[in-house]
């Protein structure tokens, strides 16, 4: 039988928490070391005080029972209630005190030896006493318990502020991570040169100078592509040219499919260039999907089953569409396996192949430009661009395999539904 490993509620796991947890303990074990030492204090000084004053009695009632004068008020020989180890203790010889009763109220006796084996004891009231001690006890739990209650509640406090900062520090990292790069913590500690930083405005400075030059690099990079692909398009237009005007032949052709396909990449990397710039702007206008998915199909030229389980009418960029489907039906065709299949279910199309799927990186964190695997043909940019020009649209585009094999792209449109059907 397999046991179940218990977890605490994830609540625990917060610093907050953890903090607070400490700081009761420690407050609970310093009020109760304190509260300790005062109470072993107070009482020895009050037994202590209660202790001299029956022995003083005691010595007074001793003298005159040895002289046969009448015993003073409180003292006595053998009187019942006297404790049995202090009647034990006289009978030996010896004097001794203890704190015991009479008549359901503390009282301190004081006993010594008398004549013929047996015990000279004297009480004094203890009540007082009992009732000092008791009060300090209440008093120390008292003071305890508000020192702990507001200790926490200033500790929590302060914990408090700091984890506020901490958690604000991780969420603009997640935003930096999901590709937001102008977020920056921007703590008021790191802003003013004279002020002292502690640890978290030390962090938070050095994410903020982490994603500021993350972003510089990020930018340099896309200006020297865009750079390099708009240098690339004059001399392959006339590059194109000449090679129209070869004569026909197999290393014609060879020439003119390399150059047309080095257009195509240049044409590609200005517009991922353009996508990361976010200079697109759409065109929205109605359009029913039906007709896009059929002429996305014609235009791709290879045989794709289209389903239209229910059509319908969305406010979108019909080229940035078509844009979007043909590069994920192109890429069912160029590396998956037939069938492909396209559906359309409302505002979510889904293109299917049934090839070996898509590889584990991408399932995970989406298409990378300039990488493929299992010796695949292409750059990797046309699962890249499809997925910029999904979110354009303000689409979301998903990359999933199929558990029967395959793998699946899900492009869901922003849709409404109409107040009023038309007709």
């Amino acid at each position: 039988m397999t046991r179940r490993r218990l977890r605490p509620p994830a609540w625990t796991a917060s610093l907050t928490w953890k903090a607070a947890a400490f700081i009761t303990v420690m407050c609970c074990a310093l009020a109760a070391l304190l509260g300790v030492l005062v109470h072993v204090s107070v009482t020895d000084q009050t037994v202590g005080q209660a202790r001299d004053r029956a022995l003083s009695l005691l010595d007074d009632a001793a003298r005159r029972y040895e002289s046969g004068s009448r015993l003073p008020p409180g003292a006595g020989v053998d009187p019942p209630q006297l404790p049995t180890a202090l009647h034990e203790l006289a009978a030996r010889g010896e004097r001794g005190t203890m704190i015991g009763d009479h008549d359901a109220s503390p009282t301190m006796w004081a006993a010594g030896p008398a004549s013929g084996g047996r015990a000279l004891a004297v009480r004094i009231d203890y009540a007082q006493g009992a009732r000092t001690i008791d009060g300090l006890d209440n008093a120390i739990l008292g003071s305890s318990v508000l020192a702990i209650g507001a200790t926490l509640l200033v500790g929590a406090f302060a914990v408090t502020r700091v984890t506020r900062r901490l958690h604000t520090t991780a969420r603009v990292a997640r935003k930096i991570s999901a590709g937001d790069l102008d977020a920056r913590v921007g703590d008021p500690r790191t802003k003013d040169p004279a002020r002292h930083q502690d640890e978290v405005a030390a962090v938070a400075a050095a994410l903020d100078s982490m994603a500021a030059s993350l972003q510089g690099r990020i930018l340099t990079e896309q200006r020297f592509t865009a750079d390099v692909a708009h240098e690339l398009r004059t001399p392959l237009t006339g590059l194109h040219a000449a090679a129209e005007l070869l004569p026909p032949g197999r290393p014609t052709e060879l020439v003119r499919d390399r150059v047309a396909a080095l257009r195509t990449l240049t044409e590609d990397l200005l517009e991922i260039s353009r996508l990361d710039a976010r200079s697109e702007r759409v065109d929205l206008d109605e359009t029913w999907l039906e007709p896009v998915v059929e002429r996305v199909v014609r235009f791709a030229g290879a045989e794709t089953a289209v389903t239209v389980v229910s059509d319908v009418c969305v406010v979108t960029d019909r080229r940035r569409l078509e844009r979007v489907l043909g590069n994920l039906v192109a890429n069912a065709h160029r590396h998956g396996g037939p069938p492909v299949e396209l559906a359309v279910d409302g505002p979510v199309i889904t293109v299917r192949d049934h090839g070996a799927g898509y590889p584990d990186y991408l399932v995970e964190h989406g298409p990378q430009r300039f990488r493929t695997e299992g010796g695949a043909r292409g750059h990797g940019l046309g699962l890249t661009i499809a997925l910029g020009q999904a979110e354009v649209l303000g689409a979301r585009l998903r990359f999933t395999n199929a558990r029967d094999g395959g793998a699946v792209a899900t492009l869901t449109l922003p849709y409404e539904e109409p107040a009023v059907w038309p007709g």
